[in-house]
């Protein structure tokens, strides 16, 4: 069959598939399975076979276990409360399933001779039981027997079913008829994906067979090797998408060389009041490497909180100025642009450097003024928000664009501000680290650059967390420091869903220590609803020592950088994500003084939110703890997939199949030097189910 043949038949609409129709069609399209590319790839969640069941005589309290029984009898149990209960045998025992919600549907649902299996754990009240477990019916036939299942040996597939898609018949029964009738008369339609030298290399099953012990697995050792083979080529695909992209920036785009260094930029290097690291030289080695050649520079620098960023981007900013050309930074927030505005005018005092700051708030003649500084050239440096992407912002020569704390802007967004150039150069900074497994998949085709070392003499943060019972004793910490010339920050958490709720919280509060423990102590309230120059003014008083304490809200996540404030507490702790708890500390620790970060949380405290608390008290390390919190969070939560664009796995998971996915995308790229597996791999591409999305996604991605 033709390729283009194919692609024809794997994106035949479900309706038209046998058993399925007009009405199951719908609920699958509900579902997010529209053609027989998306039911091949609608994967089992688990399996059953005689090696992962339990006999019930075997049965123990507490055991998180998987049964399978015959229904003896199934009804309503009146009492305080009605019940359902569902009573199975497997010839060694009884055990009791109850369910206290739905009856009606468990009344439908059930009846006696099915053979079920039962998932959950094992309580006890009058006999062995289980409530409200999870369940699947393998057959309605009393004529297949609790022996024959056994005997079998058959590994059975598990398939997730939503209750709209149990209501046309496609539970886990449904799916399996459907899928054998595929696997059964069509896979034989479907062409390999990959090269053979690969397949042979990394010793993968066909596609044909990996697809068929996917779903009916011959035997557990077929069913690993099939998981295997297609997590590989989710991975392989996608690395190859973005090894085949960097080949063509290389050899197609024309981009900007920076052939000359210039006398400002080791002026400015000579009037540093600190020595650069070594992480820092290096990382900016790799930069000046990538800028002298003419084609556009695609690096991400990833540097923990107070490594030392800022002055990275400057010295790239200032190399691009230095060869006759613009560079700009958008920044997420206004108040960390104005920072970083304030700094870079500090460092570029005495240079013949122009800096501009352009934000919402400005007023019509000042930014005006701006925006002809920028279009004639007379501007340098632009340091801005969103503001930098409006469409009457033009540019005479923009040469590099810097874009900070990535993760705060959309794809598109990112995209506008390459657009105001002739493919300039691209920085992207982030100070939440990414875990290598998965910025492989995220910035597969971008050169990485890592900062991993702070700067000589920073302190580390000693962080620790305790109940809202001990606020008392806290606040007295806090107060004999205050008292001996340190600042501090105390932030309250504000989220959109009760953010009316939270800043009432925040500012009754504020006016409880303001009126107690703090009587006597500079205080003042940050809140994102204050104006722009109210918040300005309270920012710059409290950077110049007129403010001690500083109530806030989470506005001061990133980028403010007051060396004399040594203390944060955190209140409402358990709230927080790691991610943002990190960065939250990461405003303290930035002078001479050893600096404190207490967490403090209300009673009782989920087990998710103790993991927080407790990594943050263990170490200061932010690529531990993005490890942790991805984890927590698995890989679509932690990155945000609306806003960095990547497709979600259908089986591969980056965090635990690292090494998987660090062969495949050291093939993918060696395939670009291989011409019979590019040609075959730029239409075997095409096949997988994320492409259409992937391949909109994938120029606007490519600025971070």
């Amino acid at each position: 069959m033709s390729n283009q043949e194919q692609n024809k038949f794997l994106d035949i609409s479900v309706q038209f598939v046998k058993g399925i129709g007009e009405k199951r069609a719908q609920a699958l399209n509900n579902a997010g399975i529209f053609t027989i590319r998306d039911l091949l790839q609608y994967y089992p969640r688990r399996y059953l076979d005689r090696s992962n069941i339990t006999v019930i005589r075997d049965l123990k309290m507490n055991d998180l276990v998987t049964v399978v029984g015959t229904v003896q009898a199934c009804g309503v149990q009146r009492g305080r409360k009605a019940r359902f209960v569902l009573m199975l045998s497997d010839n060694t025992g009884r055990l009791n399933c109850v369910w206290f919600n739905q009856i009606p549907y468990w009344e439908k649902k059930f009846k006696p001779g099915q053979i079920v299996a039962v998932s959950g754990k094992i309580g006890y009240f009058g006999g062995f039981q289980m409530v409200h477990p999870e369940f699947d019916i393998l057959s309605d036939d009393e004529e297949v027997s609790m022996a024959n299942f056994y005997n079998t040996g058959q590994i059975i597939p598990i398939y997730s079913s939503s209750e709209a898609l149990s209501r046309v018949g496609l539970d886990s029964r449904g799916f399996r008829r459907i899928l054998n009738h595929l696997v059964k008369n069509y896979l034989s339609r479907i062409d390999e994906t990959l090269p053979k030298r690969i397949l042979s290399q990394m010793k993968l099953l066909p596609l044909q067979e990996a697809l068929r012990n996917i779903h009916f697995p011959g035997n557990l050792t077929l069913l690993k090797e099939a998981r295997r083979r297609l997590k590989f080529e989710e991975f392989f695909l996608l690395e190859f998408l973005l090894a085949y992209r960097k080949k063509k920036i290389i050899e197609q785009e024309q981009g900007i060389a920076f052939p000359d260094i210039g006398d400002r930029v080791y002026q400015l290097a000579e009037k540093l009041p600190f020595k650069l690291t070594p992480a820092q030289r290096k990382v900016l080695q790799e930069i000046w490497s990538d800028m002298k050649k003419p084609h556009p520079m695609y690096r991400l620098i990833q540097g923990d909180v107070g490594s030392g960023k800022t002055i990275i981007a400057l010295i790239a900013m200032l190399l691009a100025v230095e060869n006759g050309y613009q560079a700009a930074l958008m920044a997420p927030t206004e108040i960390l642009a104005e920072q970083h505005y304030l700094t870079f005018k500090k460092w570029l005092a005495e240079l013949d450097i122009h800096v501009e700051l352009l934000v919402g708030a400005q007023k019509v003649a000042e930014r005006e003024e701006i925006l002809k500084n920028i279009v004639s050239g007379k501007c340098h440096i632009v340091i801005g928000t969103h503001a930098l992407i409006q469409e009457h912002v033009k540019f005479a020569n923009l040469g590099l664009i810097v874009i900070d704390e990535q993760h705060r802007f959309g794809v598109a967004q990112r995209a506008d501000l390459k657009q105001k150039g002739a493919n300039p150069d691209v920085l992207v900074m982030t100070a939440t680290p990414i875990p290598r497994t998965l910025s492989l998949t995220l910035y597969g085709d971008l050169d990485i650059s890592v900062i991993d070392e702070l700067p000589e003499g920073r302190k580390p943060i000693i962080t620790s967390w305790r109940y809202s019972d001990k606020r008392k004793e806290i606040y007295k910490f806090v107060k004999s420091h205050i008292d001996a010339g340190a600042q501090a920050y105390i932030v309250f958490p504000l989220v959109e869903e009760s953010e009316k709720l939270d800043l009432k919280a925040a500012t009754e509060s504020y006016e409880v220590l303001q009126n107690t423990i703090f009587k006597g102590n500079s205080m003042a309230l940050l809140h994102g609803r204050m104006k722009n120059d109210e918040k300005e003014a309270v920012m710059a008083a409290f950077k110049d020592g007129e403010i001690q304490i500083l109530v806030s809200t989470t506005v001061i996540e990133v980028g403010v950088d007051v060396p004399n404030a040594s203390i944060m507490v955190i209140e409402n702790a358990e709230r927080f994500g790691l991610t943002q708890l990190h960065q939250l500390r990461g405003r303290v620790g930035r002078g001479e003084k050893q600096s404190y970060c207490i967490l403090i949380a209300k009673k009782p405290a989920s087990e998710e939110a103790l993991t927080r608390l407790t990594t943050m008290a263990s170490t200061n390390d932010g690529f531990k703890i993005a490890e942790v919190d991805l984890q927590l969070r698995g890989p679509g939560e932690f990155l945000g997939t609306r806003q960095h664009g990547l497709p979600e796995f259908k089986i591969a998971n980056p965090l635990k199949d690292g090494k998987l996915l660090q062969d495949a995308r050291k093939i993918a790229f060696a395939c670009m030097e291989n011409e019979n597996d590019l040609n075959f791999l730029l239409q075997a591409v095409k096949k997988i189910s994320f492409y259409q999305q992937f391949k909109h996604n994938l120029s606007l991605m490519r600025i971070g």
